[in-house]
């Protein structure tokens, strides 16, 4: 499948990957600038502007085997439209090995956040956990992390990729880790990843200024 728009490079380099540590690798770079597409995602356009200071956290996970479709800071205040927005900190992940993802799970229920694990295996039974309200517009729910993943979601967020790592990355575990606070006290989240991966053994977000918006990656 052709990735539309994409430069002939950056085509190639994710038609490359041959292993989840290949495509971590990849969504890191992507993440922190070096690449300009990514499969399953606009064409030519990075993270969202309110996800900027969490690249280093995210990059860190994709390199250490957890590799990130999405994920939003905690944020409260009022939006371009007038109305209050909220969010809570959030993040997707794909992981494929039993241990990594045992490991993300303890830790994140340890923290007291919330895990909703989900995958697209129905003909051996599955896993398909209900979603968890993410964003609310005036108190009306807006987005969700979690919630049933299909075999089109597969095929949309992961085009072009090699067959063998397209079949790893698509019958893996997908992981959403959702702070229950809302705004910028949900963002411990990346506290507990930041540990996960060795990144940060202390608390990097307690004295961070955070921004506020409504967008997510």
């Amino acid at each position: 499948m052709k990735l539309p728009w994409m430069s002939r490079s950056d085509r190639s380099r994710w038609r490359s990957a041959r292993t989840v540590a290949d495509l971590g690798e990849l969504m890191a770079r992507w993440l922190e600038g070096e690449i300009a597409s990514r499969p399953g995602y606009q064409a030519r356009y990075g993270p969202e502007d309110e996800t900027e200071h969490l690249v280093p956290t995210l990059a860190a996970l994709c390199r250490a085997g957890y590799v990130t479709t999405c994920s939003q800071p905690g944020v409260a205040g009022t939006g371009v439209d007038g109305m209050w927005w909220e969010q809570r900190a959030a993040v997707e992940l794909v992981v494929v090995d039993p241990a990594l993802c045992h490991r993300l799970v303890d830790a994140a229920i340890a923290a007291g956040l919330f895990v909703r694990i989900n995958d697209h295996r129905l003909d051996s039974g599955g896993v398909q956990e209900p979603p968890v309200v993410a964003t609310t517009r005036d108190g009306e729910a807006m987005t969700a992390f979690g919630g049933r993943i299909s075999r089109a979601d597969m095929a949309i967020q992961w085009p072009g990729l090699n067959r063998d790592l397209y079949r790893q990355v698509s019958t893996g575990t997908y992981v959403s880790v959702i702070a229950p606070e809302y705004g910028p006290d949900g963002d411990r989240l990346w506290t507990v990843l930041d540990r996960l991966t060795g990144r940060h053994h202390n608390d990097p977000w307690a004295s961070r200024t955070r921004p506020t918006g409504t967008a997510s990656r």
